[in-house]
């Protein structure tokens, strides 16, 4: 088995691909090391007027360029949205869809958690008390000018729902094992966690199409975090349980991924990314033979400099993993007299290494 990219230049903001009949493929940029956001339209069919159109997957990020790119891309397509359909609540794929939703009136489409997930993060903490986050940050092992920068911070940032335009008050739930009518054709609704709490995935058994959002990713490794808001989940064995259901699938589907080129060799990229995960978890149990904090660990599962932006994200997938291996009761965690998380590897687990 082999992953094979498919040979379609990646399209400039604002025009578009095909990659599979009736399937047309756009980038949206974002600020950030990953510059580029996939999204997806599918030829649809508007279910009042049965005017023709396109029914959207994720919407990009939020802020005035992508909605000038829209404006643009959408004048050109000259064909309304029929459905706007958001894979998960991430800035970079709800972040337009309020606009979107009310340009057309067309019906968005989410999972529940993801739906009501989303427009709690974009509401903010509307004025409750963050000393829990700035516990997050100390059980981390983050250093005392760390947590203080970070609280003043989050005092003169207003979130991610500066990035996120208002989410519609009306959703259209989607739910595992059910089926999602685009056009004339059945797409399986298929539901990964760990990434995020409901991330949606559509599969067209007729066409041998996935999409996968970034629950399946080529290259690059999906974000696994645990954050302040649930400091106890255990983010990473949600992942890897939802994982091995898309070797059900065809491997010779073709995968539209949210970031980076679509691909055939889904099989092989699903083990890849469950011994991506093993790997790291076998590395942790070894370095964790004498006990280490949350910060200590990073470097033995991110090899690059890590910047602020980054650090946010490497922390939070630290604890995933560290807190995978504590359920599984392969390491003990305590806390030290500086507040830190200190994870050991437990007797039983030592004597085998």
């Amino acid at each position: 088995m082999t992953i094979d990219f498919i040979d379609v230049q990646a399209p400039e903001p604002g025009e578009w691909q095909q990659v599979s009949p009736g399937i047309l493929w756009l980038r949206m940029p974002l600020p950030f090391e990953l510059d580029h956001i996939n999204l997806y339209l599918i030829e649809d069919d508007d279910p009042v007027t049965g005017e023709k159109g396109y029914a959207l997957i994720d919407t990009g990020f939020g802020v005035s360029k992508t909605q000038e790119i829209w404006d643009s891309l959408l004048s050109k397509l000259d064909v309304p949205l029929t459905k706007v359909i958001v894979t998960h609540m991430h800035p970079d794929h709800i972040g337009m869809a309020g606009y979107l939703v009310d340009k057309y009136r067309a019906p968005l489409y989410m999972s529940h958690s993801e739906y009501f997930v989303g427009r709690a993060m974009s509401a903010g903490s509307r004025g409750a008390s963050d000393w829990q986050d700035d516990e997050y940050l100390v059980r981390c092992g983050m250093s005392s000018e760390y947590v203080a920068t970070a609280s003043e911070n989050r005092k003169t940032n207003k979130g991610v729902g500066q990035v996120i335009r208002p989410i519609p008050l009306h959703h259209e739930r989607l739910q595992e094992g059910e089926n999602l009518t685009i056009g004339t054709h059945q797409w399986q609704v298929l539901i990964g966690r760990g990434h995020s709490p409901e991330h949606v995935c559509l599969f067209n058994p007729t066409t041998n199409v996935l999409i996968s959002g970034d629950h399946v990713l080529p290259i690059i490794t999906p974000n696994i975090g645990v954050y302040s808001t649930e400091p106890n989940a255990n983010s990473l064995k949600m992942y890897l349980d939802t994982l091995p259901q898309f070797k059900n699938l065809p491997q010779n589907a073709l995968v539209l991924p949210s970031h980076k080129q679509p691909f055939v060799g889904l099989h092989k990229r699903v083990d890849e990314l469950i011994e991506h995960h093993h790997e790291h978890l076998a590395n942790l149990k070894s370095f964790c033979a004498q006990g280490k904090t949350i910060k200590e660990c990073l470097p033995v599962l991110f090899k690059r400099e890590l910047n602020e932006h980054n650090m946010f994200f490497a922390i939070a997938e630290a604890l995933a993993h560290l807190n995978y291996l504590y359920f599984e009761d392969e390491v003990s965690r305590d806390i030290n007299e500086d507040g830190h998380y200190v994870f050991t590897l437990t007797c039983e687990h030592l004597r085998h290494e």
